[in-house]
């Protein structure tokens, strides 16, 4: 087949493509997220955007833990990826004057891993896990003393001869991160004095958020154009920027560089962003449910079939948002699509008959 072909057929270079490269809408961070997130972070409390009562009572826990002199409590942040766990984590050591020391449960993988971070803590500083639910159940151990005593317990030699030795810490603040608090274990959950769950936000609070992006990395934004962005963002701050960064492209190839509602729209529609949020795949789970499976209830393992993806990426990374946004609920039989998902697709479900698009 020549190219001149191949092109006829694939249709112009600039045609919104079918996704096959990671979720734009996806809320794990990737390489550009890390990279651009150093630089975008609130540098102060008073910087960051949401989460007024938590931050809030971040603010206080901090003043009183500075009368007394003494660390912060140790800390527990729960939520879905992208709410700002680890910006909280970084806010938290510049307000209390200590270096941030950050690691994941996943790279913990044997004790001494663990040692050689809690010996090289000073006093104050703040040892930020993320994904702690993660960690192995030998590591989980020998967390539970240095969080509680300030120590660790080594045992030397064996059998009748084996003796335990425990060697001082200093005094230390840790702040765990988590995507998954019911897998945290009860002791180690127990063991954090705050904890906090974090929601998604408002479109009102992304809005800002996206205002503030489009200062630092020096991007010609207006009202509506970020109000475009944060209503597609899912809630999601980092998704929010990632928009943020992909209309930019858009804007300056092909709009002078300004960001409008309409070049907003017009950049996300490219991306298979749609009004809501919603992408390729998150539509393709919701048609498949009302169309295949007449609205349902449906197993999750016949819907991952269909679609051929894993269970796994369904329940972790499609349906959060879909639940949320009240697209589809689940019951003991299955999962089913809901009135708000067949309004959006332009499904009508006819009881007793097969659904037809309008």
């Amino acid at each position: 087949m020549s190219d001149s072909v191949r092109k006829k057929i694939a249709g112009p270079a600039d045609a919104p493509a079918e996704e096959e490269a990671p979720r734009i809408i996806g809320a794990d961070a990737s390489l550009e997220d890390e990279v651009y997130g150093a630089t975008l972070r609130p540098r102060t409390f008073g910087d960051y955007v949401g989460q007024e009562q938590i931050v809030d009572n971040l603010r206080i826990a901090i003043d009183a833990a500075a009368r007394r002199n003494e660390p912060l409590e140790h800390v527990l942040f729960s939520g879905p990826p992208g709410l700002g766990k680890t910006t909280l984590a970084n806010l938290i050591a510049r307000a209390t004057g200590g270096t941030l020391r950050p690691t994941s449960g996943p790279t913990l993988e044997k004790p001494k891993d663990l040692v050689g971070i809690l010996t090289a803590l000073e006093h104050g500083d703040v040892l930020f896990i993320d994904e702690i639910h993660r960690l192995g159940t030998v590591v989980e151990e020998y967390l539970y003393p240095a969080m509680e005593d300030f120590q660790i317990d080594f045992v030397v030699d064996r059998g009748a001869y084996a003796k335990t030795l425990k060697l001082p810490l200093k005094r230390f603040t840790l702040v765990g991160a988590t995507t998954r608090a019911g897998m945290l274990s009860a002791p180690l959950r127990d063991r954090f004095g705050i904890v906090h769950h974090l929601e998604y936000y408002e479109p009102a609070e992304l809005q800002r958020i996206v205002e503030r992006s489009a200062r630092v990395l020096d991007i010609a934004i207006e009202r509506d154009g970020a109000r475009t962005i944060a209503e597609r963002s899912r809630g999601t701050p980092r998704i929010a920027n990632r928009l943020l960064r992909r209309v930019r492209d858009y804007a300056e190839v092909r709009a002078d560089g300004v960001v409008t509602a309409e070049v907003a729209g017009e950049a996300l529609r490219r991306e298979g962003v749609d009004e809501l949020g919603l992408d390729r795949l998150d539509r393709a789970y919701l048609e498949t449910i009302a169309k295949q499976y007449g609205g349902g209830p449906v197993g999750i393992a016949a819907i991952a079939a269909t679609l051929t993806e894993d269970v796994e990426t369904l329940e972790d990374v499609v349906e959060p948002y879909l639940l949320k946004s009240g697209f589809v609920q689940r019951t003991a039989s299955g999962r089913k699509s809901t009135a708000a998902a067949h309004a959006h697709l332009g499904i009508v479900m006819r009881e007793g008959a097969q659904p037809r698009l309008l």
